[in-house]
């Protein structure tokens, strides 16, 4: 009894480590872990780490990112955004080198692009305390319609969000 006792518990012991290491797959979630990343002609380099979350079907604004109220900007732990040189935001925001959390407040005419201090966290785990710089851009009409949540960094500094038909664009110089 004793020896069914204690090979049922190293059973149990090892289909629970063995699924906790499967979940570390990132590339298996709903929305896949992705990075976007360039350098500028100053040297800069600019990186953002994020998943992608799609649309499935509703409104951005309406259905998911809701205008008006902190988004992480991305799903699962928060967007991680670094500047490997101090930079300006939209040409005169100033912003030290290093690594924040990417935050945004979608709006109809106008999105909050929201950079705390805090990077490394759960993506709902906002505080606006940590905030170190807010910067407010306008956002366009797609040319075309993009699923997965997507940002694209150009070497002039310009970085895009593209999800469902909107566009949002900021710089970093």
């Amino acid at each position: 009894m004793k020896k069914i006792l204690m090979i049922s518990l190293a059973a149990t012991t090892l289909f629970s480590s063995m699924n906790c290491m499967g979940q570390d797959d990132k590339s298996k979630r709903a929305s896949p872990p992705a990075k976007a990343s360039a350098t500028t002609s100053g040297g800069n380099t600019i990186t953002i780490d994020y998943s992608q979350p799609s649309v499935k079907g509703r409104t951005v604004g309406k259905d998911i990112a809701t205008f008006d109220k902190v988004w992480r900007t991305g799903a699962n732990e928060a967007t991680a955004f670094e500047i490997t040189k101090d930079a300006k935001i939209e040409g005169k925001y100033p912003l030290p080198a290093g690594k924040y959390g990417l935050y945004t407040i979608p709006g109809e005419k106008t999105w909050t692009i929201i950079f705390n201090k805090t990077w490394k966290q759960w993506g709902t785990n906002y505080t606006q305390a940590d905030d170190a710089l807010r910067v407010v851009v306008t956002p366009s009409k797609a040319s075309q319609t993009t699923e997965k949540m997507t940002f694209n960094v150009n070497n002039d500094g310009k970085v895009v969000l593209m999800w469902g038909d909107t566009q949002v664009s900021f710089t970093v110089v």
